[in-house]
């Protein structure tokens, strides 16, 4: 058989890999590049392999980057089975006819800029019809059932604990009489988490395939984080200041909410102190709701509090905003409140205009609550920035900006290396993904000393003969120095087409002014590309 890994190779983002057998080829996950302009072009590039050739798609869980490009791939021939759990189906049914709104959105919205640049249209990925089209391919099953997929793959879902639904997946794949086993993480959650159940362990696995996202950090205790939130709003509220949270609408919005529940509801709060909590995501409403059909699946605590007759996801002070007239008037009132509103990293939805009108003013905080890519708005912010670029105008930033990690999904270190721990029969080989290239190689390192198991770190489009004895790196499709090619070129361009509408503008004349401001900073730039393609220069010669 072969392994290819298509995305979340070196990134977190994109998951996507290809398990070719001798009779039939299988996709596991099929999620959209999210983060910079750069990463999300991926999105747009033809699949390294025909979809109409694909048999069966295993689903982990249903988070965008796992599920995103779904509808692009039934569009564009798959007629194969959709093969996730319950939850996970539901949820999608939300998650992909939300992405396939925002394509048609962002693609009518490019149209406009390329008419008036006389340029031609673009289609937008795919369309609400098509995600519609996608959902009737799906095949919802149980945890811990055997499934059999074809006469030589059989499989089982185990509970990840990272979102409602979520998966790792164990596949039994039969060659030339001799059975292997592959183990695919997912998304690992974190144990003592609410709402849904903590995560299951595997005995046994020859090749190990596992998330890295945190694989270089431990996670301070969940207490500790909401706790520290509690103490944000409160703060904020007293001096009059409005507390943001950007929250993926799907597994964090719903635990937040959870959290808020407990303290609003079990200790004697004041009734000034029960600050307006609103959640301004259409999709973590309906995504909530989904939670609400499946609460067979949640953990005991949570089960005995809906037994006693609360409602986790309804309190006195929660408010769930739908309209977009709703949306906007959050930003004209001038009270304390918390605003969730989704996306988790900020670069896209309503967070993003609620960033515009608040990042300004210091009475305001800031709230992270879950993982922060390189590239996106989120990470910029964090990373310390006090000027950035929101829908089309400068913002000065100017709030308080908090990172709860407490709060993560995600498993860290610790509890990654003690669910290998519990391997009894410990993996052959382990490809960590999932994660950026250096956490992934500090928890490679770290995998190696503890149980002097080999792992391979995959770059983007590598493939992996795998026997059940051995394995043999191919070269594989190789997708990363094409898109780098193809994308430098296009900007040297840009570049170069904008230094001569500028000159041709100034009539080579600059101003004076300009010069004194922005001379050095520009001839620094072009002295820093110039070192750079020379030490490419030189290891191109060796």
């Amino acid at each position: 058989m072969q392994l290819s890994f298509l995305g979340a190779a070196q990134m977190v983002t994109g998951s996507n890999y290809l398990l070719n057998t001798k009779e039939h080829n299988i996709v596991i996950d099929c999620g959209m590049f999210q983060g910079n302009q750069e990463t999300e072009k991926l999105n747009y590039r033809e699949f390294p392999f025909d979809p109409a050739s694909i048999d069966i798609l295993i689903l982990t869980h249903a988070h965008i980057d796992h599920s995103g490009r779904i509808p692009k791939m039934v569009k564009e021939g798959f007629k194969g089975r959709i093969i996730s759990t319950k939850a996970t189906f539901d949820l999608c049914g939300v998650m992909l006819r939300d992405s396939a709104k925002i394509q048609e959105n962002d693609a009518q919205w490019e149209n406009k800029k390329r008419e008036r640049r006389g340029e031609p249209e673009i289609e937008p990925l795919y369309t609400i019809e098509d995600a519609e089209h996608s959902l009737k391919y799906f095949e919802p099953h149980l945890y811990e059932q055997k499934i059999d997929i074809n006469e030589e793959v059989y499989m089982r879902f185990k509970d990840a604990g990272h979102i409602l639904g979520s998966s790792i997946l164990e596949l039994w794949v039969t060659e030339d009489d001799k059975t292997t086993k592959l183990v695919f993480s997912g998304d690992l959650g974190m144990p003592n988490r609410p709402i849904i159940r903590d995560p299951q362990y595997v005995d046994e696995a020859d090749y190990l395939i596992i998330e890295s996202t945190y694989g270089d950090t431990d996670h301070p205790p969940m207490k500790e984080s909401a706790e520290k939130l509690i103490e944000i709003i409160n703060k904020t509220a007293k001096r009059g200041g409005t507390v943001l949270i950007p929250s993926f609408a799907v597994g964090r919005t719903q635990e937040l909410i959870y959290e808020l529940n407990k303290y609003y509801e079990y200790n004697s709060i004041k009734h000034e102190m029960e600050i307006p909590i609103y959640i301004d995501s259409p999709m973590a409403t309906n995504a909530t709701e989904v939670f609400q059909n499946n609460s067979g699946t949640f953990d005991q605590e949570t089960q005995d509090l809906i037994l006693k007759g609360d409602n986790p996801f309804l309190f006195e002070n929660l408010h769930y905003v739908r309209t977009v007239e709703e949306s906007m008037a959050l930003n004209e009132a001038d009270f304390p409140k918390v605003i969730i509103s989704a996306s988790g990293m900020a670069t896209a939805g309503r967070i993003r205009h609620h960033l515009k009108h608040n990042l300004w003013n210091p009475k305001n905080s800031l709230i992270f609550v879950g993982y922060q890519a390189e590239g996106s708005l989120g990470r910029i912010l964090l990373d310390g920035v006090k000027k950035v670029k929101l829908l089309g105008e400068d913002i000065h930033v100017g709030l308080e900006i908090y990172d709860l990690e407490g709060f993560s999904a995600h498993a860290d270190r610790k509890f990654m290396m003690d669910w290998i721990d519990k391997i009894e029969k410990k993996p052959r080989k382990v490809f960590i993904v999932h994660g950026e290239k250096e956490t992934a190689e500090e928890f490679s390192k770290q995998i190696e000393d503890r149980f002097g198991l080999q792992t391979i770190i995959p770059k983007l489009g590598n493939s992996y003969k795998i026997a059940r004895d051995s394995i043999v790196v191919e070269k594989g499709i190789s997708i990363e120095p094409a898109i780098l090619k193809e994308e430098i070129a296009k900007e040297l361009q840009n570049v170069y087409e904008q230094f001569n509408s500028l000159m041709s503008r100034s009539n080579g004349l600059f101003d004076e002014d300009l010069l004194e401001k922005d001379y050095d900073l520009l001839k620094n730039r072009l002295l820093e590309l110039q070192n750079q393609l020379m030490d490419l220069n030189m290891l191109i010669g060796k």
